[in-house]
């Protein structure tokens, strides 16, 4: 009979200064916890290109995080902080204000000192705001980094670096895929020595990442959706190691989530869309079977994906040791390698 889980099920305490608030001077020293059934195995990241062998491939997400805070002012002089969600098309983004007052539709704010965006129609807990010319120049020129609201620092030109993985390609993240902060060019290079393959896709990580799920009952939670794509090529490097009973490594929770979103109705299919796919303890899994990622926060979806993926249990145990061990957690932190008891 399966389990059925709560909210609670999916907290625990974390001492505050586990919280890595830096990244360290090289991406792959980090630590990595390597799951391998009921065994727990402390690692250095260096030493993940060992885990695997010829033909293993490992699925990246490319994405590359936007500078997508700014800070303004209303029209009538009011204070306003905006984190963009989304760039909707070269004029149009998605955006949280954060206001005294509502701003209203038509209106005009001022942002960085620098150009003025028009309020759109509210769209859930969102504003459209119409840019006045290229929207990824003008954030790239005046946005902030939107480091996660558990860093306590200002982002500074070192996190300009290390909070982007060094293949982010496709603008459009407002927070980092972490796990793939740790590799390094000498790693990757390492990796295709070793004759295990890379493939990429690209899912635009959204502010939701960082949001606890509030409701006890978790089939009344309400999942962030994300825009995800496939290529044709990725689709191929997938059938091929699966052919070859070779692993399919998802590098990070996203690529995860957008290789499983893309495999809903069968096979693993090319094209772009948007997910809200809620994975939890029951989910069987279609493509992956193999997982890098690092520490979850409390009540957050991801610990709930990765208690899915490699066993609630499991998890647990894992996140005791790590604790115990004085891992450091959450998006500059330390690393886990998992494997799915579940055979895809």
């Amino acid at each position: 009979m399966r389990a059925i889980y709560s909210l609670s099920d999916f907290d625990f305490e974390l001492p505050p200064e586990l919280i890595a608030q830096m990244p360290l001077p090289q991406r792959s020293a980090s630590r990595l916890l390597h799951v391998d059934g009921d065994t727990l195995i402390d690692r250095s990241f260096a030493d993940i290109a060992e885990q695997f062998t010829v033909g293993d491939l490992l699925v990246f997400n490319d994405t590359r995080v936007l500078k997508a805070r700014f800070f303004g002012v209303k029209a009538t002089g009011g204070k306003v902080e905006v984190l963009i969600e989304r760039v909707i098309d070269g004029r149009t983004v998605l955006a949280q204000i954060r206001a005294s007052k509502s701003p209203a539709i038509g209106s005009s704010i001022r942002l960085a000192d620098a150009f003025n965006v028009t309020v759109g129609l509210r769209v859930g807990e969102f504003y459209k705001l119409n840019f006045p010319s290229d929207v990824f120049a003008l954030i790239e020129a005046h946005g902030r980094l939107p480091l996660p609201p558990y860093i306590e620092h200002t982002a500074d030109a070192f996190d300009e670096t290390r909070y982007q993985t060094v293949y982010a390609k496709q603008p459009g993240a407002v927070a980092a895929p972490t796990a793939g902060l740790h590799f390094d060019h000498a790693l990757l290079s390492l990796l295709r020595a070793r004759g295990v393959q890379f493939a990429f896709v690209t899912l635009h990580v959204g502010a939701g990442t960082f949001q606890p799920v509030r409701t006890e009952n978790l089939a009344e939670h309400q999942m962030h959706s994300e825009w995800y794509t496939i290529p044709q090529a990725t689709v191929d490097a997938v059938q091929a190691a699966r052919a070859a009973g070779r692993d399919v490594v998802a590098v990070g929770t996203t690529s995860l989530r957008a290789l499983e979103s893309a495999s809903q109705s069968g096979p693993l299919q090319t094209g772009s869309a948007d997910t809200a796919l809620f994975i939890m303890p029951g989910y069987r899994f279609k493509t992956v079977n193999r997982l890098v990622t690092n520490f979850h926060l409390p009540k957050s979806t991801l610990l709930m994906l990765v208690s899915a993926f490699a066993g609630y249990h499991t998890i647990r145990n894992t996140y005791s040791h790590a604790i115990c061990q004085r891992y450091r957690f959450f998006s500059y932190g330390d690393a886990m390698l998992l494997t799915t008891k579940q055979h895809a």
